[in-house]
């Protein structure tokens, strides 16, 4: 090997020790490939940054807006709810229904959006026929995998391999021709599970499945937080007059939580002619999340939460007068600005260990906890000074915006329940709008009548324009570590190419399984990307051995579209790891699953389909 390829060698062994270790955020990895290939040498800067702006970036990113639109408009969980009727109350048949659902859907949009739709309705069917909804959130999983397949933008792994055959002179792929394989991949998984892979899944009951039967203000009184909500009024002698919500230190020293402060409108003077004023003020009290740099003022009302004598205690402190909470106080805990969710610690949480004093919990999330469940006791724990461990259930309240932000970071947080079907779609009357143009969408990528990703980005844009959901709102549905992931990967392949490590490792593909047939080579690029997509994104793994199928078609003297098929629906296959896939992780915690429950379904789902994929995609695309 020459010393080009032992450097690129060195970064891709970077890149894949840092994806599987999660010791850093993959999106950070990706750019620190991109700097390595420019300071090495392998690629020049113009070559090094060519992801960030090729079609398929742009294309996902639109996908990603449009998927957002369906979701703000309500649009995914009307088609899903309407579809899920018909599901009755056979166990086998509502499995079946809800992977057919998912599965249909996931075709369109993202897998992760799709499964966060239909989570909370899946859990209460389970519930209604009286079984544990453990049964049903691997497969609801695994079938929004499978539903990837089904079409050219289901999956980016679709997009990058059909680019990459448009890249080497080929025909890419159009927009159903992973149908029929798709097709046949799912009905051989739902007919393994409804037979088999029903007997592998645990029936066990979720940590916190009953919370997300509960409505938000079950939830609150669950946690007897009417009880525990006080108002303080802060007197013109107080000390805290003219101090920051910070300095007040409610709740580092009391172990008492603000939950909103609410203060009359300053006068304004409207006109003023010599010495005469017309003046206004706003009679109506206005209610707010205090940031932590805002100063109390006097006769401001604060509404709080806490044990009586921590509050007690707080008032005394502070000279404040109290007063018990009144029933539309309630209404400042959950509201379209603010509210709250239980977040479970998963095992590798970096909170393990540590209080929420010690971690600065609301200072760094912006948000309060009311309150810590710990599974197997009954004991009221201190917020102020228990030691947070595995399992433990923080009850968070704060803005809708912070508690969906816990969620990007799978690592410390699980995010229980649905908080997005708490508020409920922003956009609800924009639903026929959204669907309106997410048909034109599909019927002009059918009929090909125009580029994929000028369709896409304009199908972006209409969603914005006309108001299914804002700009904002757009740049928050982009899964931006997902685009720097990809942008960042591609220039890796580049480099792999541009030093001949593809080719010789595309020749000794050939040398070794090429020499029983072509078939066995695809065996050998299906079976090795499922491999490389339970450690890495499907994503990631499909930038990287795309180039390396398309090698072996060549090397071999046959067409590369079954090669390039293989690698973009194994790449799918995320079914034997809870981190293969965000879907995997994301229903972990509502089903209370364990790694080795992954493992015993996910291994026959991942043989069973390379052992279709195989028989079929000789036949679909000759060699």
């Amino acid at each position: 090997m020459t010393p080009e390829m032992w450097v690129a060698v060195g970064i891709l062994a970077f890149a894949i020790i840092f994806f599987v270790t999660e010791w850093l955020r993959v999106d950070v990895v990706a750019l620190i490939v991109v700097i390595a290939l420019m300071i090495s040498g392998l690629l020049s800067p113009a070559e090094a940054i060519a992801g960030f702006s090729n079609t398929i970036v742009l294309t996902i990113a639109a996908l990603f807006v449009i998927g957002g639109a369906v979701l703000q408009t309500g649009l995914a969980g009307i088609i899903g709810n309407q579809v899920l009727k018909v599901a009755g109350t056979n166990p086998t048949r509502l499995l079946v229904v809800v992977m057919v659902t998912v599965s249909l859907m996931s075709a369109f949009m993202s897998s992760t959006g799709t499964v966060a739709v239909l989570l909370p309705a899946v859990v209460s069917l389970a519930a209604s026929v009286r079984i544990s909804s453990s049964r049903l959130l691997i497969p609801l999983a695994y079938a929004s995998l499978l539903g990837g397949a089904l079409t050219l933008i289901g999956t980016p792994p679709n997009l990058i391999v059909s680019d990459l055959l448009r890249e080497g002179g080929y025909q890419p792929f159009q927009f159903f021709d992973f149908t029929l394989l798709g097709v046949l991949l799912l009905a051989v998984g739902i007919i393994f599970m409804a037979l088999v892979g029903k007997r592998l899944l645990p029936e066990r009951a979720a940590v916190r499945e009953l919370a997300r039967l509960e409505t938000p203000k079950e939830i609150v009184t669950r946690y007897a937080l009417p009880e525990n909500l006080f108002r303080l009024r802060v007197r013109s002698n107080s000390a805290l007059v003219g101090k920051t919500v910070a300095e007040s230190e409610f709740g580092s020293q009391f172990n008492v939580n603000i939950i909103e402060l609410r203060r009359k409108p300053e006068v304004r003077t409207m006109v003023q002619v010599g010495e005469s004023k017309l003046v206004w003020q706003d009679d109506k009290t206005r209610g707010v999340k205090p940031p932590v740099d805002m100063a109390f003022r006097t006769d401001d009302l604060v509404l709080v939460q806490g044990a009586p004598d921590d509050v007690a205690l707080l008032a005394a402190s502070w000279n404040l007068g109290v007063q018990l909470a009144q029933p539309e106080d309630d209404k400042a805990l959950i509201n379209q600005e603010v509210g709250l969710a239980e977040v479970l610690l998963p095992p590798d949480s970096s909170l393990i260990g540590k209080t929420l004093v010690e971690l600065q919990f609301g200072g760094q999330h912006r948000l309060s906890v009311l309150g810590i469940q710990r599974p197997g006791t009954q004991e009221k724990l201190n917020l102020k000074t228990t030691s947070l461990r595995f399992g433990d259930i923080l009850l968070v309240q704060g803005s809708w915006e912070n508690i969906l932000f816990l969620r990007k970071n799978q690592r410390d947080f699980v995010v229980m329940g649905q908080p997005e079907a708490m508020i409920g779609p922003v956009h609800r009357h924009k639903a026929p709008l959204a669907a309106l143009i997410l048909a034109g969408m599909l019927i002009v990528m059918i009929g090909d009548f125009m580029p994929l990703t000028t369709v896409s980005m304009l199908a972006g844009l209409l969603m914005i324009l006309t108001g299914c959901l804002s700009i904002d709102e757009a740049y928050g549905f982009i899964d931006w570590k997902s685009i720097v992931l990809i942008a960042g990967m591609m220039p890796m392949s580049t480099a792999l190419e541009r030093v001949g490590l593809v080719g010789v490792v595309a020749e000794s593909m050939t040398n070794t399984l090429g020499a029983y047939g072509p078939i066995w080579v695809l065996a050998g690029l299906f079976l090795g990307t499922a491999l490389f997509t339970q450690v890495l994104s499907n994503t990631a793994t499909a930038v990287l051995l795309a180039p390396l199928a398309l090698a072996s078609a060549y090397n071999l003297g046959v067409q590369p579209h079954a090669f390039l098929m293989a690698v973009g629906v194994a790449a799918s296959m995320a079914f034997a790891s809870p981190v293969a896939s965000p879907v995997n992780t994301l229903v972990m915690g509502a089903g209370n699953y364990r790694f080795s429950d992954y493992v015993k379904v996910g291994i026959p789902m991942v043989l069973i389909s390379a052992l279709v994929a195989i028989i079929v995609l000789p036949w679909l695309w000759p060699f």
